[in-house]
């Protein structure tokens, strides 16, 4: 997690604890029903709180005017780390709703991914598999058609004017087998069909290209104001300057070693040869 993280989640910690003063931890815990660790790793900044949380501490310290700072300082704290967890809560079509606001808002649009086609690429057949399996990953609501529509409807803005994609993914992206043969190949034989489209740059890192920086985790630019990082547990929402500097030079490094136009073509049809679909 990054430091500017921890220090927030830290510095509310701090803050539950000053509430607690009048009583011990392990009464507040018995007071909610919590074991003392959690309470412990509450105010230490180990383990990030809640909104339920929150507003049972304010409620049980004595101080439930307290609840809404607790819960403005919670809300900063996950403007930058946003747990899947909790975006999840109410499934997929939320998640992709908020993600379309960030690119109609946007020029210039830069990806790198490393292990699948970039969702903006994405046939709804693949999208389907790619949210089946992070629904079965973190137990979320099954919306899974609706965040495919939604997934779909976005890419209405790659036929636009105004707007441009400079996207770049690694040869392994075009491998991974996380559905069927045929709704790989049909996704392939999308890839193939981008390539040339005036909005869209399509880059392909070669196996065995030599690279100044190994590839990391999926990443989006949008213009120079905001870098959003998938990770497992959470995405990275990073808006100041030095942090988006990083990812763009991240970016810039990763193109210079990306082939394009009939090189990309020819490493797309390679892969979808290897599939042995008709």
């Amino acid at each position: 997690m990054s430091t500017d993280f921890q220090q927030a989640r830290t510095a509310l910690g701090a803050r539950l604890r000053e509430l607690r003063a009048e009583q011990t931890g392990r009464d507040l815990a018995a007071r909610l029903g919590w074991t003392q660790s959690k309470v412990s790793k509450l105010e230490t900044g180990r383990q990030t709180a809640t909104v339920d949380d929150l507003r049972a501490w304010a409620v049980a310290t004595g101080h439930p005017e307290a609840g809404p700072e607790l819960e403005s300082r919670l809300l900063g704290l996950e403007s930058h780390v946003r747990s899947w967890r909790r975006q999840l809560r109410a499934g997929h079509r939320p998640v992709q709703d908020a993600l379309t606001i960030e690119y109609e808002r946007s020029t210039v649009l830069r990806a790198w991914e490393g292990s699948m086609v970039v969702g903006m690429l994405q046939t709804a057949d693949y999208a389907r598999a790619i949210f089946q399996a992070y629904v079965d990953l973190h137990q979320s609501p099954r919306d899974i058609d609706d965040a495919v529509r939604a997934r779909m409807h976005r890419q209405h803005l790659l036929y636009g004017t105004g707007r441009a994609f400079h996207i770049v993914m690694w040869e392994a992206a075009l491998h991974v087998r996380a559905c069927p043969p045929s709704v790989l190949a049909a996704q392939l034989d999308r890839l193939a069909g981008v390539i040339g489209l005036d909005t869209i740059r399509l880059g392909i890192v070669p196996f065995g290209a030599a690279v100044r920086i190994p590839p990391g985790p999926g990443f989006w630019l949008y213009d120079e104001r905001l870098a959003i990082v998938e990770d497992w547990h959470a995405e990275l929402w990073l808006d100041d300057a030095d942090s988006v500097g990083v990812y763009r030079r991240v970016w810039d490094l990763l193109d210079q070693a990306a082939v394009y136009g009939p090189h990309a073509h020819r490493l797309i049809a390679r892969a979808r040869a290897a599939l042995d679909v008709a």
